[in-house]
């Protein structure tokens, strides 16, 4: 190997590095507010790399009908539950329009635009709006009434949330494979390299990302509100944030970051339905490696996994997965070492 062949394979990692990030990220964000260990986080990337894929041929994208259906039911679980503990018509659908009626506003309009042949940055922008929409409902459907539960519970939920999820793109995406065109067609040489315009919008818009992440918990209300629910959920309650709001928040967070994350890739990479699992689990172990608990410690472990799969692939390409997935062994013997054992809060 020589310095042109390292260049190489650094900007490769570099580059898958920053996606990981976001994911990781994600992750911490969502286990530190709402303690779900959330193993479908890539199902949001396959979710939004598949539906701006659909909109370029002009039809409907499946999750259009998916996000109407998990509306649908959400709205009910919301007319019910505010209909048993108040027993008046009137808070229960109100309840329930608050659920339906966004979701249904973003897939009305995007059945209206898919045949229309916007240009790609439109189509992009009502994929983010669709997949993020899927956030909250998520969370309404699966995690809201048992917010209460053990972290082991909620982690089985998890599973069968990302089974159920694949299963769903397999359905509403079928088993093909799609690949995006790229945002910006460019190539620019730089010594060795030949640095492509994807790779530049994936660096800032993984940059934009992050700095809009701090800049919304330090500075906006929301955020902090974020930040005392996972400081501590039961002081939040009393202080009159909602934890359920919170968690719904959080989870439309991980959806739209999930879904740019998805733009991002698709260009570099043919996506199928089950594809968010591997990039998931990539962006989870960067969030191990931060303890699921620092976003820098997340930052630095994506990278990290980046640059290893990279030079992993190169070195022996059959194995570069197990590579990866073996950082997490010696991470997790490091931290069982490092810290006491506590028994699990009830």
């Amino acid at each position: 190997m020589d310095f042109s062949i390292a260049s190489i394979l650094m900007l490769d990692g570099l580059t898958n590095g920053a996606i990981y990030a976001l994911l990781g990220m994600c992750i911490v964000l969502v286990f530190t507010v709402t303690r779900i260990i959330f193993i479908p986080q890539g199902e949001f990337v396959a979710y939004g790399a598949l539906t701006l894929a659909i909109f370029q041929t002009g039809k409907v994208p499946g999750t259009v009908w998916l996000l109407l259906i998990m509306a649908a039911v959400a709205a009910l679980m919301d007319l019910a539950s505010v209909w048993r503990h108040r027993g008046r018509p009137g808070p229960a659908l109100v309840a329930a329009l608050r659920t339906f009626v966004p979701a249904a506003l973003v897939a009305g309009v995007s059945a209206w635009a898919a045949p229309k042949g916007f240009p790609m940055l439109v189509q992009a922008v009502l994929t983010v709006c669709i997949v993020t929409a899927f956030g909250p409902l998520v969370y309404r459907v699966a995690y809201q009434s048992l917010a209460g539960a053990s972290t082991l519970v909620l982690l089985i939920v998890s599973v069968g949330v990302h089974f159920a999820m694949t299963g769903l793109g397999l359905l509403f995406f079928g088993a093909e494979g799609f690949r995006n065109p790229s945002f910006w067609d460019m190539r620019m040489p730089l010594g060795p390299l030949n640095v492509s315009g994807q790779a530049l919008v994936i660096f800032g818009m993984s940059a934009l990302l992050i700095v809009a992440l701090w800049l919304f918990f330090e500075r906006s209300l929301y955020g902090k509100a974020l930040r005392a629910t996972a400081v501590n959920r039961l002081g939040a309650r009393l202080m009159g944030i909602s934890t359920e709001g919170a968690g719904r928040l959080t989870f439309a967070l991980a959806a739209a970051i999930g879904a740019l994350s998805g733009l991002l890739i698709g260009p570099t990479t043919t996506v199928f339905y089950d594809s968010g699992f591997l990039i998931g689990l990539k962006g989870f172990v960067a969030a191990v490696i931060a303890g699921l608990a620092s976003y820098p410690g997340a930052l630095i472990g994506a990278l990290s996994v980046g640059v290893i799969e990279a030079f992993g692939s190169f070195w022996a390409s059959a194995f570069k997965e197990v590579i990866v997935f073996t950082i997490i062994l010696p991470v997790l013997l490091w931290r069982s070492l490092a810290s006491g054992h506590s028994d699990e809060e009830h």
